[in-house]
């Protein structure tokens, strides 16, 4: 019988793929494991780490032809978070901030 999560825990063992798609082990204690589809999974993750780290040396990039051009890149990133928030949100922190550097006379 297959669960939700496409794998049922008797016990560890060895074994084949029965055909169902599913390792089974000779003896009554198995673990049962849609192989193709976990393998689909796991390298469809792979896949996105992979995307995950080519964008991230595109951004590095970006900084790094902002830098060269004469920009601040720790105010371009706060810059960038900024864009991100809602501007409501923000309004109140600046005044927040306002208020705290006049009662601590900056």
């Amino acid at each position: 019988m297959r669960n939700h999560a496409a794998y049922r825990k008797e016990a560890p063992g060895k074994g084949k793929e029965n055909e169902d798609g599913f390792m089974e082990d000779s003896s009554n204690n198995t673990y049962r494991v849609a192989t193709a589809e976990l393998r689909a999974f796991v390298e469809r993750f792979e896949r996105l780490e992979a995307e995950k780290k080519d964008i991230a040396d595109q951004q590095k990039e970006v900084m790094a032809e902002a830098k060269s051009r004469g920009y601040d890149t720790k105010v371009l990133r706060k810059v960038i978070a900024l864009r991100k928030r809602d501007p409501q949100e923000i309004s109140e922190e600046e005044a927040v901030l306002e208020m705290y550097k006049e009662a601590l006379g900056m």
